[in-house]
């Protein structure tokens, strides 16, 4: 999202969901036969991916792997994009959890959605498709951007009445996005291969 982000345009990062050391259970090939697998979460974007991950490695949840391009994979043989209802069910529980850490590690990336956001239509803005976020609180929301940018998620509540737990309300979003493909707009999922398309 930032020009810092540019060098690694390319490469893509996944935070592990479940580790399943014996496979995916739906594969029919004999146990010998079968890798390690699991599910992933893209960092930049949110995107959902089945992986196979090297015989040798031992992983846990919350690791970090590559999954794009191949020629940058260490622990990761095969990766493809899945839906929210195509993951396990350890993957599931486990994706709010690894949302929230993300959110909370990238805090200024999503500090400056509040500060960045922007009308969809004349009717409708960016910041109106966050849960709770209706015209009082998005107006409150623009006129302190406009004095200052927000520089954390503890500024942006101090500043703006009413708006409590800004990092949860995202964590929330992207988490509606993830579980609801037919969704119109979609803010963080998928982002970075919308920014890519234009």
């Amino acid at each position: 999202m930032s020009e810092a982000d540019g060098d690694e345009t390319d490469v893509r990062r996944a935070v592990v969901l479940d580790y399943l050391a014996h496979g995916l259970s739906d594969d029919g090939r004999p146990q010998y036969a079968k890798s390690p697998a699991g599910y992933a979460v893209g960092i930049e974007d949110f995107q959902l991916y089945q992986v196979a991950f090297d015989e040798d490695e031992r992983l846990t949840i919350g690791s970090e792997v590559v999954v794009e391009p191949p020629a940058e994979r260490e622990v990761v043989t095969e990766a493809h994009r899945v839906e929210y209802d195509d993951l396990s069910s350890g993957a599931q529980s486990e994706l709010e959890y690894v949302v929230a850490d993300l959110v909370e590690e990238y805090e200024a990336r999503f500090v400056d959605f509040y500060n960045d956001a922007q009308p969809i239509t004349l009717r409708l803005h960016q910041l109106n498709l966050l849960p709770g976020i209706g015209k009082k609180l998005r107006n409150s929301i623009l006129d302190e951007r406009k004095r200052k940018p927000f520089e954390s998620f503890e500024e942006l509540s101090e500043r703006v009445s009413g708006l409590h737990d800004p990092d949860e309300i995202l964590v929330e979003r992207i988490l509606e996005e993830l579980r609801d493909d037919d969704l119109k707009y979609q803010t963080f999922v998928g982002r970075r291969e919308q920014e890519q398309n234009q």
